[in-house]
């Protein structure tokens, strides 16, 4: 893996072959041991959202929303517009925005790759604005519409590496210590969570372009849902997912620092 070719390369461009090169790996694992918890805890939403399928039967105009943005996500199945708007409202709805934190779309930030200057941009990220902290990002995998080789969890982790650095730079000045980076892959309505832990010895590699020896390992999963094999036709739709997913919110919380 050290000899494979480093380029310097937007963080949108990035691949599993990225990743390899820079001595990252993917591991997915038990939903219960990622988010360390004896049992997934239950959302802290209206009863509303979890027993009506349907916009037309909330009572609540911000969960008559949501549902109406799951359901365009779901009948384009494409275009990361409608997905960027389902996800901002259903952190507004969770509880993940408010006050100081605020959920940004399409966010540019810089990512210094092989000696030069490149960018990443984010599908959302959620920012500490007391702090200017990214503390979570969001990635729409896009690979069923794209005709490319670019890897949603890939581009993930390089948004990740672009946040860190970015914050470190203001947290240094804070005298806070650095964030290790949560993530979402976002297929359709349907989420996969990511721990990201970045360090700066993994950012000074990508910087110069060279293969660390110490192996960055990131960890993630998906709900527990019933038919796993439906999960970007399904999503958040059927009752049964959509309890799921929302319990899997909730425990990320934590992870997150909300």
């Amino acid at each position: 893996m050290a000899n494979l070719i480093r380029s310097a390369k937007s963080g949108n461009d990035w691949t599993l072959n990225d990743l390899d090169s820079y001595h990252i790996s993917l591991n997915q694992i038990d939903p219960l041991m990622f988010f360390g918890m004896p049992d997934l805890p239950q959302p802290l939403v209206d009863q509303e959202l979890l027993s009506n399928i349907n916009a037309g039967a909330m009572q609540q105009d911000c969960h008559a929303v949501l549902i109406t943005y799951l359901d365009v996500t779901m009948i384009t199945q494409k275009g990361e517009t409608a997905v960027d708007n389902f996800v901002v409202e259903l952190f507004r709805v969770l509880g993940y925005v408010r006050r100081e934190r605020i959920a940004r779309t399409r966010a540019d930030l810089s990512l210094l790759i092989c000696g030069e200057n490149r960018h990443t941009k984010t599908d959302v990220c959620i920012i500490d604005r007391s702090q200017n902290d990214i503390l979570l990002l969001v990635q729409e995998d896009k690979k069923l519409e794209l005709n490319e080789p670019a890897n949603a969890r890939a581009q993930l982790v390089a948004e990740a590496v672009a946040a860190f650095n970015e914050n470190n730079a203001q947290r240094e000045v804070a005298g806070l210590h650095p964030l290790v980076m949560p993530g979402i892959v976002m297929v359709g309505t349907s989420p996969a969570f990511f721990k990201i832990p970045v360090t700066q010895t993994l950012s000074t590699h990508i910087r110069h372009g060279t293969y660390p020896e110490e192996e960055t390992r990131v960890t993630y999963c998906y709900p527990p849902i019933s038919r796993p094999s439906h999960r970007r036709t399904e999503g958040m739709k059927p009752l049964d997912n959509r309890r799921q997913i929302l319990r899997c919110y909730e425990a990320f919380k934590v992870i997150v620092g909300i």
